[in-house]
C-alpha cells in the first residue's frame, strides 16, 4: 500500500507546472473578465452600485467604476495572452484588496482565493505557454517578466 501511495505521489509531482500556470492565468482572468462585462452591460447601474453599495472611499463613483471596469477588461486579456503577466497581476491584487477591505469583507475566503492565485502568477511567472516566454526566447533573454521556475 505504501508503495502504491509513493507511486501516485511521484506521478502527481511530475504534473507540469506550465499547465498549472496557464490554468491559473485563465481562471482568474475569467473571474475578472466576467465582472467587467457585467459592469459595461449597464453603465448607469454600475455607477449607482459604486455610489450606493460599494462606496469606495476617496474616489467619486464614476471614477471608481471606470477604474474597476478598465482593470477588469484589460488585465484578464494580458493574463490569458501571458503578456506583461506579472505587471497585470498588480492592479488585480490591488482591486482584490480594495474589495475585501471596503466593499465585501465578509467574502474574505473568495478574495483570499483570488489573491493566492494572483500571487502564484506574480511569483512564479506566466510559464512557457505565454507571450512573455516567447518574447524572452526570441530576444535571447530570460526577463524578470517571464521567468519560468
Amino acid at each position: 500500500m505504501i508503495s502504491l501511495v509513493a507511486k501516485i505521489i511521484g506521478w502527481l509531482e511530475r504534473f507540469p507546472l506550465s499547465i498549472l500556470q496557464f490554468l491559473f492565468r485563465f481562471t482568474i482572468a475569467a473571474v475578472f473578465w466576467n465582472s467587467g462585462q457585467t459592469k459595461i452591460a449597464s453603465w448607469l447601474t454600475t455607477v449607482a452600485l459604486f455610489r450606493d453599495e460599494y462606496q469606495v472611499p476617496i474616489l467619486p463613483p464614476e471614477v471608481a467604476a471606470t477604474l474597476a471596469a478598465t482593470v477588469e477588461l484589460t488585465c484578464p486579456v494580458l493574463l490569458v495572452l501571458g503578456l506583461a503577466t506579472r505587471l497585470a497581476t498588480l492592479p488585480m491584487l490591488g482591486m482584490t484588496f480594495v474589495i475585501e477591505v471596503f466593499v465585501y469583507p465578509e467574502n474574505w475566503l473568495e478574495h483570499l482565493t483570488w489573491a493566492t492565485t494572483l500571487l502564484f502568477i506574480l511569483t512564479r511567472g506566466p510559464g512557457p505557454f505565454s507571450l512573455d516566454h516567447f518574447i524572452a526566447q526570441m530576444t535571447g533573454m530570460r526577463s524578470a517578466l517571464s521567468a519560468d521556475k
